[in-house]
């Protein structure tokens, strides 16, 4: 995925109430209970034999090479408490809304005499519900990375920027050479 997609998985991530398993044999039953028992399904998952992963059920392996044990983290992460984010994503959704800060380049489209020079900024910002759902739907339908910045940049341009429509009417907004993107609901 791109960047913005990221952090929305990353957030998701962090709305967690209990940590990772800790050691690989954990992690790997974590993942064969997940898919119902399916050694066959985890080893396609992490591109590792069958066998290996029942060797790591049975603790007969202990310490994973970097990259798989990378694999693995991530591979549970993805499965982890599931419930807890859709609840914390839903809360987002209706009534909570999500904090959005990053560092971009934002030009604009505004008004004759007015710059529209792309400029660098630092914005933290907090965007309504809507927006939230917005993303969360967005993601969930497939969409690219270039459709989640545009709901993004039309969230920011009419909070940020319009201050909800009490200044800067006809301002369009282009959120572009992001630096980095954090989100938090």
């Amino acid at each position: 995925m791109g960047i913005l997609g990221d952090s929305l998985d990353k957030a998701a991530a962090n709305t967690a109430t209990r940590p990772l398993p800790k050691s690989a044999g954990a992690q790997m039953r974590f993942l064969v209970r997940h898919e119902k028992g399916s050694t066959k399904v985890v080893a396609q998952r992490l591109g590792i034999s069958q066998r290996t992963v029942e060797r790591y059920i049975k603790d007969q392996i202990k310490h994973p090479r970097k990259e798989l044990a990378a694999r693995m983290v991530a591979e549970v992460t993805k499965d982890w408490q599931p419930r807890v984010r859709s609840r914390a994503k839903k809360q987002a959704a209706s009534t909570g809304g999500i904090v959005i800060e990053t560092r971009a380049r934002f030009g604009f489209t505004a008004a004759p005499g007015t710059t529209d020079d792309g400029r660098i900024r630092l914005i933290t910002q907090h965007l309504p519900p809507a927006y939230a759902a917005r993303l969360f739907d967005a993601q969930a339908a497939g969409a690219s990375e270039q459709q989640l910045q545009n709901i993004a940049a039309e969230g920011l341009q009419e909070i940020y920027f319009k201050d909800r429509g009490r200044r800067a009417d006809g301002l369009l907004v282009e959120f572009t050479d992001i630096d980095y993107v954090e989100l938090d609901f």
